[in-house]
């Protein structure tokens, strides 16, 4: 926490988010929180940086008017196609002859010694997750931490982005006149928020279903084992509508918001219309239609949905199939994605208590408006919470460039001697 306050910025394909947390006497006091609209983000990828750069400043600059609290750090997200997840696994031997007692530095080394093998030139470290530890030919070891043994393996998690997606995200903040204090994988930030103590036992599955990518996060144990990206979201609805209306994305997603029904379009009266604006005319749109299109295109994204999910597990074992996006405010799409998985689905809410009770004050925020800032949320609660994702994540990839520098060295005498 720097300053009294964490600062959390959510840069999407159709919104930026932001919530500023204040904290006094180290409790948490105030969150005041903001979202514009964006077209600078496509797929996850920045494509209009000079549009993206304007709309931070303007909404970092409204919190910081609103707060009275003069903004400089901010830990922002990253999501999309250019994330990438890897395994790299590492063994260092602890004695010449017998056995050592393992130490925190053994578990250091070691997974030091699997962040280099997985690292790449091209790639940014975000986030970096002990999944298991071997000793000997024991495997599955959750904690070593004081066993005896002569050898000793990780199997290292890395979720990273492509470097040049870092390094042009970083840019946009500083241009904003701001500087980047962490970088969180979206799915990831949003499970902080929405996986309280109910949510950890068994296997649980996130899905994040934003904009134009989708994020499948599978938990066991409440750690977590596996992330896809795929490259649909709710925007796949918006689309149909366009393309079977003949009309703008924009006017299309304002209709689906609006009249989106999932669900049986036989329920909708045949006479029930939607007046739109087409040049300098209204033209009569069936409501029916609208449904049929909607139901279809929600149809096909739940199947992809449960195609990707079948991929990483049995669907029979899951405890919990947890979602959160704003496309599933849409009627009937939760109704629709159970039937598709035969299985429960829930609605991710926060679970962080003090978080809850300035929600509750706040009518901006009441209700489900709170879904637009759950990553940010996360964000905080991540912070806040400072618990791990995997067993023993007891090294992270150095922020400061004079470390990130010493570390390069001590990579290349690793690798070399």
């Amino acid at each position: 926490m720097l300053n009294n306050y964490i600062c959390a910025l959510d840069i999407g394909s159709s919104k930026i988010a932001v919530v500023l947390a204040e904290f006094r006497k180290k409790k948490l006091a105030n969150i005041y929180f903001d979202s514009i609209s964006v077209k600078g983000v496509k797929e996850g990828a920045i494509v209009d940086s000079t549009n993206l750069i304007g709309l931070v400043s303007k909404i970092l600059k409204g919190l910081k008017i609103k707060s009275g609290i003069n903004i400089k750090f901010v830990s922002v997200n990253i999501s999309g196609q250019d994330i990438i997840t890897k395994h790299s696994r590492a063994v260092i031997p602890l004695a010449e002859r017998g056995n050592k007692v393992i130490s925190i530095a053994d578990l250091q080394r070691v997974n030091e010694q699997a962040r280099i093998l997985g690292s790449s030139i091209e790639d940014e470290i975000i986030h970096m997750i002990p999944l298991s530890y071997s000793i000997d030919a024991k495997g599955d070891i959750l904690n070593p931490l004081g066993l005896y043994s002569h050898r000793l393996e990780v199997d290292l998690y890395l979720v990273c982005s492509k470097l040049s997606s870092v390094q042009s995200l970083t840019r946009i903040i500083n241009q904003s006149g701001y500087e980047v204090r962490d970088l969180f994988l979206s799915g990831i930030a949003t499970s902080k928020a929405v996986f309280g103590p109910g949510l950890k036992d068994g296997l649980n599955i996130l899905c994040d279903l934003g904009s134009d990518t989708t994020e499948l996060l599978i938990f066991k144990e409440g750690l977590l084992k596996d992330i896809e990206v795929l490259p649909f979201g709710g925007n796949d609805l918006t689309r149909k509508l366009s393309e079977n209306l003949k009309i703008p994305m924009d006017l299309a997603e304002d209709i689906k918001r609006s009249y989106g029904f999932i669900g049986n379009p036989q329920d909708i009266g045949e006479d029930k219309e939607i007046l739109v604006k087409k040049s300098e005319f209204y033209k009569p749109i069936k409501q029916r239609l609208v449904s049929e299109v909607v139901t279809a295109a929600a149809g096909e994204v739940c199947a992809k949905i449960k195609e990707a999910s079948e991929k990483k597990v049995e669907l029979y074992e899951v405890n919990n199939f947890v979602i959160v996006g704003r496309t599933i405010l849409l009627e009937g799409f939760i109704e629709t994605l159970e039937k598709t998985l035969n299985l429960p689905v829930k609605l991710g809410r926060i679970t962080n208590l003090e978080i809850i009770s300035l929600i509750k004050e706040d009518s901006g925020l009441s209700g489900q408006k709170y879904l637009n800032y759950l990553t940010c949320l996360g964000m905080i609660c991540e912070t806040l919470e400072k618990k791990p994702l995997g067993t023993l994540p007891l090294y992270q990839p150095a922020k400061n460039i004079i470390l990130k520098t010493l570390n390069r060295v001590k990579e290349v005498y690793q690798e070399y001697f």
